[in-house]
């Protein structure tokens, strides 16, 4: 019996809806999904129209459980119908689509007058009256690049996702306003044994709203800056027709059952569900046709290939040879790569527990789990460890991933664990196998990240399975010279001509030998086939907050200093556009047109009906107009010194710059430092400091208004990602300003309490930030989808994107910082085939306007034994992915919920393997090896501040861990759960790494525990983030001094973030090794000195997550309740 958690499989009584190859997506994801019916492309495509339709949408005040509702998107750039067909029903009808007339503006040009220092800037306006009260998210979508509008219906809802407790027949309730709106695929029956909750929706009557008529707007600007500021007017009489809200399906709700078996004897039965999506539409769409999906009928339009014969449909083999087709793949023992280092542990060491009983044998052990010969990497991953007794369990280097059991040849060309990683490296044969292991099963992927050696491929040809589309990769099949067969849906395929020939050896008629197929992670240069208007330039968009708030914080200094250093470095080529909008309670455009001496400021007073006054020279080209650029960095600083606008406008300023972009896409920077507190999305204080340190209910972890969120759909509609810098030092409301990054698939960065001289630690990390935020690498329109062999679904994801037709990642931009999660279930028994595999095909354009594909591919073998399941198991995989379905419990349910899951968790998978081991009959807690480090990580997953309870924690701080827990590549998640310690007053060059003709010492890995500290010594932490160095009272004055250049300890300031560069061995082994931690990633840590008197001593202490505090447990007292809970 175990404490409500993790449910390990659906509710009972719902039923799977099979899907092919990879399985249904959820229609709200982390990012809402829509499904795409095929809208046929315009004549004469590839040349702009000379003339521009402008749709313009209007957006229904949503209530709070936010119904279903069609916007009309400016959606120029698909050219089809969406519609989001809610989750938790069948597939509904389509609802009529309208198109948008074209929008006729009177509004006459801008006349520009040069306005001198004391000038004051006036501006009439008329803009459209509503018949009705102002809707904060309407606004109109800008040209798109070609003419003609195409409207989008709009997504339907979100569907909460979480993890359903284990209580006896208790209702989940719907969850408004998730903030991460993950959604359950159909999968098999018994599927994911992690299940999701039921959402339940309203639907919103349909409505038109059509106003005109004049609204005065004037604005009188005071003088900021030897700009010019130029008088704007302008007259509009047009017509707002909006989009007609779709009713929604009728809602469900759940009951599920307390115990396992009912749900999985239930579940197998195929009942109804209420939480699956509907079946995708075998029509694909314009971006399905680029990517290729697989579809239901896709093999009847397509000229029937070689027969495949009967013998060829059982043995799936991978791997290449011909005439002769090669066997699948021999299990040959494997180097072990998991240390075993296991300390003998002092049974008279207090608080641990003696067990007389010896441990099985090996042979023991193997015979009792079935009797299989075992290589020796497995039966080492299986060994029963006691954490009771055991507790030097921590490895002295970082945790490897797993190695798959394969042979040689294939482990040699697999896909890397950075890039590509399962938290099961032996996949169960069956989902029955896999709920009895009670582990999840998903993917972390890593898919753009920066790479040293890139194989790229520039074919006419690039070669993929005629069925479920899926690239040739190094586990297809061939058959002999002219056939192959695709590992994942086992088609046989014809070879094209082209691809028989080998451009590096430059010979022919070896096509196994091709780069594509001896490479698991290739990059092809796409065609003009996966286009569907030219590449679009880098564009990049500002907009800076400039309220006193923002003034005093100082971080236009910084930001602008950083961008002048950069601005050569931005990604892009001779047709990179750059542009700048700056707000307070006005927004503020820049004319930064080439020809002009100074760069004109244009001010719009009237948030309500935001309008560009001059579209053609607020993008500019940065070639052309570098130096105006260059001069507005250089006066934005000085601009706003004397502001006494407190108020912020953030949501017009965004609606501005959707405006602005949409006619191409790009990037969107948003630099904000308050809550918004003018025009659409104005935004109210939700925390309660005295709630900060609750130990029960903790609230507002959701968004308080969908404003955000649907700007968010537009702007990934048109192909703009909104990146968030939050530089705050009170609430801002993160859980409603993030929703604009997650659901465009941007980037978001907080820097709590900034100030550029009082806070100098996240001075320099905003500085550092900004640095590698300018020059990575970027993709543009990029879209991605994940592949799995037959048999397997993937069913959630997780991240910030938008699902577009039920399993294409639409990602307007890509960075090589953010990860993915998948969560995945077994819809069919794999008996037939010895090996599955993944794969992720990334489409995107560069930054200098080429489109290409990024391919990843993942083998991994088929076991059918529990044992095996349990011997490859990736400890960190797994807790990864259960932090991103933890945070969606938090959000969907409730925060007590979520850690209830988490320890349930552990709880149910070592009751699994202590039941799988008859002769493991030791009291305490018995893990396998693989998995000795399961409950270590979940209890510092429950004391991190996302999940933690009971510790004064903010609001906002704790919003932007479970953003982080989400986008985050799993290196950097790791890092923020279980941070490494290491001891570095001592450091020698003992089995020290040669990097750059630099010695750089490896000191070994200790407990996270204050036992470990010495007042003696000198200790560095490393959270991901940030640096401690943690200097004790009594430490040696002879590393103070070589080290931090100071006498002694009390001379060392408070504020210290940075080590002098001093000729001592003690100082270049120090700096090597710092340097070293800081390049190892994306992000440079910040390095933060801790005394026992500063204000980060508190950080510091509270991540030492074995120790016992006020509010959480101690490690082994988390074992004592571990152990209570499996014996129960």
């Amino acid at each position: 019996m175990s404490v409500p958690g993790f449910n390990p499989s659906p509710a009972a009584g719902l039923s799977r809806h099979p899907t092919p190859n990879g399985g249904a997506a959820p229609l709200y994801q982390n990012g809402p999904g829509q499904t795409y019916p095929l809208m046929q492309s315009q004549a004469g495509y590839g040349a702009p129209h000379p003339h521009y339709n402008s749709a313009p949408g209007h957006y229904a005040q949503m209530p709070k459980k936010a119904p279903p509702v069609n916007n009309q998107y400016g959606m120029n750039y698909y050219q089809n119908n969406n519609q989001q067909p809610m989750q938790t029903t069948a597939r509904p009808e389509m609802a009529p689509v309208f198109r948008a007339p074209q929008v006729h503006s009177s509004r006459p040009p801008v006349s520009s007058q040069v306005v001198g220092p004391t000038s004051n800037v006036s501006m009439s306006s008329a803009s459209p009256l509503h018949t009705g009260p102002p809707q904060p998210g309407s606004y109109p979508a800008s040209a798109g690049y070609y003419g003609g509008s195409m409207p989008l219906v709009g997504p339907a809802g979100t569907s909460a996702q979480g993890f359903p407790p284990l209580s006896a027949l208790a209702t989940v309730p719907s969850a408004p306003n998730s903030a991460y709106p993950t959604v359950s695929f159909p999968s098999a029956p018994g599927s994911s044994q992690y299940g999701t909750l039921p959402s339940s929706q309203t639907s919103a009557a349909s409505h038109n709203l059509v106003g005109t008529g004049p609204t005065p707007s004037s604005v009188s600007t005071a003088p900021r800056a030897p700009l010019q500021q130029v008088s704007l007017g302008h007259s509009v009489t047009s017509s707002w027709p909006s989009s007609a809200a779709v009713s929604a399906p009728p809602s469900y709700s759940g009951n599920f059952p307390g115990t396992i078996a009912a749900i999985n004897s239930k579940a197998n039965t195929g009942a109804d569900s209420s939480s699956t999506t509907s079946s995708a539409s075998p029509v694909p769409n314009n971006y399905e046709a680029l990517e290729g999906g697989s579809y239901p009928d896709t093999s009847s339009k397509l000229p029937p290939g070689p027969p495949v014969s009967q013998a060829s449909k059982v043995a799936k083999p991978f791997g290449y040879g011909y005439p002769s087709l090669q066997p699948a793949y021999q299990q040959t023992p494997a180097p072990c790569s998991h240390p075993t280092n296991f300390q003998s542990f002092n049974p008279s060491s207090p608080g641990y527990q003696q067990d007389s009983k010896p441990y099985p044998t090996m042979n023991q052990l193997s015979a009792d789990l079935g009797g299989l010969s075992l290589p020796a990497l497995q039966l080492e991953a299986l060994r029963p460890v006691n954490l009771m007794q055991d507790r030097n369990i921590l490895p002295s280097t970082e945790v490897q991933a797993p190695l798959p059991n394969l042979s040689t040849d294939l482990k040699k060309a697999n896909c890397s664990s950075d890039s590509f990683r399962c938290t099961l490296t032996n996949i169960p044969q069956t989902q029955a196998l896999l709920n009895k292991a009670k582990l999840p099963l998903g993917l972390l992927l890593h898919p753009f990240r920066d790479l040293t050696q890139l194989p790229v491929i520039t074919s006419n040809t690039i070669v993929r399975c005629r069925s479920c589309r899926t690239y040739i990769n190094p586990f297809v099949s061939f058959l002999d010279q002219r056939r192959w067969k695709c590992n994942l849906c086992y088609r046989v395929n014809d070879v094209p001509e082209e691809f028989m020939y080998n451009p590096l050896t430059r010979s022919y008629g070896e096509p196994h030998k091709r780069p594509e197929v001896q490479n698991s992670t290739v990059e092809f240069i796409a065609s003009s086939d996966y286009m569907l208007r030219p590449p679009q330039p880098a564009v990049y968009l500002f907009v800076l907050d400039v309220s006193h708030n923002a003034v005093e914080a100082g971080y236009l200094n910084v930001l602008c200093q950083s961008l002048l250093e950069n601005l050569d470095k931005l990604p892009g080529d001779t047709r990179t556009r750059v542009g700048f909008i700056t707000f307070d309670s006005t927004i503020h455009f820049y004319n930064l047109q080439e020809g002009l001496s100074q760069p004109q400021m244009l001010v719009v007073s009237d948030i309500e009906d935001v309008f560009l006054p001059t579209p053609d020279s607020l993008l500019v080209n940065l070639k052309e107009s570098k130096e105006l650029v260059k001069d507005l960095l250089n006066a934005l600083p000085c601009m706003f010194t004397n502001t006494r606008e407190t108020h912020s406008a953030l949501g017009p300023a965004l609606q501005a710059a959707f405006k602005l972009m949409s006619a191409t896409g790009g990037r969107v920077s948003v630099f904000q430092t308050q809550l918004p507190s003018l025009g659409a999305g104005l935004l109210h204080s939700r925390e309660d400091p005295n709630q900060r340190s609750s130990a029960k209910v903790v609230q507002h972890l959701g968004p308080a208004t969908d404003f955000y969120k649907k700007l968010a759909l537009d702007c990934s509609g048109q192909q703009i990602a909104v990146d968030l810098f939050l530089l705050s030092s009170q609430y801002s409301d993160l859980a409603s300003l993030a929703c604009v990054s997650k659901y465009s698939a941007g980037s978001i960065f907080y820097y709590p309490s900034f100030h550029h001289v009082h806070n100098p630690v996240q001075a320099e990390k905003f500085q550092k930030d900004l640095r590698r935020y300018f020059t990575r690498k970027i993709g543009f329109e990029a879209v991605m989808r994940i592949r799995c062999t037959k048999g397997l679904s993937i069913h959630t994801f997780h991240g910030n994107f938008f699902v577009r037709s039920t399993d294409l990642l639409s990602l307007a931009n890509v960075n090589p910082d953010s990860g993915f999660a998948v969560q995945m279930s077994i819809e069919e028994s794999l008996a037939d085939t010895a090996l599955v595999c993944f794969q992720a095909a990334l489409l995107y354009t560069s930054s200098k306007g080429k489109r290409r594909i990024r391919v990843h591919t993942l083998c991994l073998p088929v076991v059918s034994q529990l044992n095996d399941v349990f011997a490859g198991a990736d400890v960190q995989a797994i807790t990864c992915l259960l932090a991103n379905m933890a945070v969606d419990r938090a959000i969907s349910s409730n925060l007590s919920d979520s850690r209830d899951a988490l320890v349930n968790a552990v709880v149910d998978s070592l009751s699994a393997y202590r039941s799988a081991t008859s002769s493991l009959q030791q009291s305490g807690v018995i893990a396998p090896y693989s998995l000795r480090l399961f409950p270590l990580y979940v209890l510092a997953l429950l004391k991190q501040k996302a999940l933690r309870t009971g510790t004064s924690t903010r609001l906002d701080d704790r919003v932007f861990a479970m953003c982080e827990f989400k986008c985050q590549p799993l290196q950097q998640i790791m890092r923020m759960i279980h941070p490494n310690f290491y001891r570095i007053d001592n450091l020698t060059d003992e089995g020290a790494l040669h990097v750059n003709d630099s010695i750089v010492p490896q000191p070994p890995i200790l407990q996270l525990s204050a036992e470990r500290l010495t007042r003696e010594g000198a200790f560095l932490m490393d959270c991901g983030s940030v640096l401690y160095l943690w200097v004790g009272k009594s430490c040696d004055v002879t590393f103070i001094s070589d080290v931090l250049g100071y006498p002694n300890h009390a001379s060392i300031p408070q504020n210290m973030t940075q080590i002098p560069e001093l000729e001592t061995p003690s100082s270049e082994r120090t700096r090597s090794f710092i340097t070293w931690l800081q390049e190892n990633r994306s992000f440079n840590p910040v390095l933060c000195i801790v005394k026992d008197d500063t204000s980060a001593k508190t950080n510091f202490f509270q991540l030492l997550i074995e120790d016992r505090t006020e509010a959480a447990l101690s490690y082994y007292e988390f074992l004592l309740h571990i152990q209570q809970q499996i014996s129960k």
